[in-house]
């Protein structure tokens, strides 16, 4: 049986000069919430589709955004005001992509046997991490609780991504055709805006801590 073609020295290059260009345009948009705070995001899960121009690319464009705020704020003062405006950010980023990514690409996806679990794991993750978010929001910035709260949604949304890029997008980009995921790339953008339009910060802490 023929083995998998191997790069060539010059797709690997411009593989890995899109890849960096691709991760600088979505770390760039992050800073500007608050310029002053370094953005470390580290090493990222390997992927072939960052700074694709289909759906699948936009969408890790998003992900390493949402890589950035992360790591921004946990570079923040307890109190400061960079924290609050890069933590704001942070809730109506996900919580737009996440409603955008299930109208553009996991409502098909879901229709189709080969792929309809990888769909409805995505999408019960993104149920979870917005009570997450929620609960995030109802604490106060400068509690123990509020750094512990953030640090498992941090650990749960870069797993979910990381996930996302290595096994659910993959398995998604098999199904789809070229035509697919570049129509699918149009509606998350239009979808994308009208969700964090819309989008709004809904303290709520999670019922154990009530009870």
């Amino acid at each position: 049986m023929a083995g998998k073609k191997a790069k060539s020295p010059k797709s690997s290059t411009v593989r890995s000069s899109s890849d960096a260009k691709a991760k600088t345009k979505a770390i760039d948009k992050a800073k500007a919430i608050a310029p002053d705070v370094p953005a470390r995001i580290g090493q990222t899960p390997e992927t072939d589709l960052r700074g694709l121009p289909d759906v699948f690319g936009r969408l890790i464009e998003d992900h390493d955004r949402h890589r950035a705020l992360l790591a921004m704020i946990e570079a923040t003062d307890r109190k400061g005001d960079d924290r609050a405006r890069l933590c704001e950010e942070l809730v109506l980023e996900l919580k737009s992509h996440a409603a955008a990514e299930e109208q553009a690409l996991w409502s098909t996806v879901l229709r189709n046997p080969e792929t309809t679990e990888f769909a409805r794991h995505a999408v019960a993750e993104h149920k979870d991490i917005d009570k997450m978010l929620d609960d995030l929001t109802a604490r106060d910035m400068g509690s123990k609780k509020w750094m512990e709260r953030f640090a498992a949604l941090k650990h749960e949304y870069l797993h979910h991504i990381a996930e996302e890029e290595q096994e659910q997008f993959v398995a998604s980009e098999a199904i789809l055709t070229e035509a697919d995921r570049k129509y699918m790339r149009t509606v998350f953008n239009r979808r994308k805006k009208a969700e964090k339009e819309a989008a709004e910060l809904k303290p709520k802490l999670k019922v154990e801590d009530i009870a």
